[in-house]
């Protein structure tokens, strides 16, 4: 039975949840990508860049802002690793780009991450492995359900629901079970909603704009 793959992020590696179409699922963390990926599935789902600009914003993330805010983080671009502090890269970005054009905190924080997903990427990988966001993801789940915010309990109960109704009936065990990994509630929760998205979304911000290693900029909810 095939497997659908979601993939987060966090300080210490990354956590992948997967799915298969009889609701079996578990999940898994490693603290290198490769591993993960090389988990059988039919399609995965990451939250991370995937395509990348040398200068300017992706046409993906200003969809994905203009429908969640800021959770979509702004400026992933392929030399934000090449640069000694945060403080360095925004003087560049300024510099050469403009007011406005720097990165946060939260983007130069997982700039490791983005280039590990850009080195293993490749475009015949992306046919079976693509971006997702999260926020996105659950906004579509909720519908006319307005969604409090993530970080509040409120908000993390919603999107626990949401999962739930969705398949991943054993998260509110799983999240008991992270203690000692590393892995934040969040990023558990947010591989879940990744899978989910690989299990059964086409629906994408972006375009078919390649970059210039041929990987399409899209962002699928």
């Amino acid at each position: 039975m095939p497997n659908y793959l979601g993939l987060d992020g966090f300080r210490g590696g990354w956590v992948a949840a997967w799915i298969d179409e009889l609701g079996n699922h578990s999940f898994d963390y490693s603290p290198g990508l490769d591993r993960l990926l090389c988990l059988p599935h039919k399609r995965a789902m990451i939250d991370m860049p995937i395509g990348l600009k040398i200068a300017g914003h992706r046409t993906c993330d200003i969809r994905a802002r203009e429908l969640v805010g800021a959770a979509v983080f702004m400026g992933a671009r392929r030399n934000i690793w090449t640069f000694l502090d945060q403080a360095s890269a925004n003087q560049f970005y300024w510099q050469h780009e403009g007011p406005g054009m720097g990165v946060s905190c939260q983007l130069w924080n997982i700039r490791d991450k983005i280039k590990e997903v850009d080195d293993f990427m490749t475009p015949e990988r992306q046919a079976k492995i693509g971006e997702a966001h999260p926020e996105l993801i659950f906004q579509k789940l909720a519908g006319p359900i307005n969604l409090e915010r993530k970080k509040s309990a409120a908000g993390r109960d919603q999107r626990i629901e949401l999962l739930v109704k969705q398949g991943f009936t054993k998260i509110a065990k799983w999240l008991t079970q992270r203690y000692g990994t590393g892995i934040g509630r969040d990023d558990l929760i947010d591989a879940c909603a990744c899978a989910i998205a690989a299990r059964d979304s086409n629906t994408f911000v972006g375009d078919d704009e390649p970059d210039d290693r041929g990987l399409r900029m899209r962002i699928y909810y």
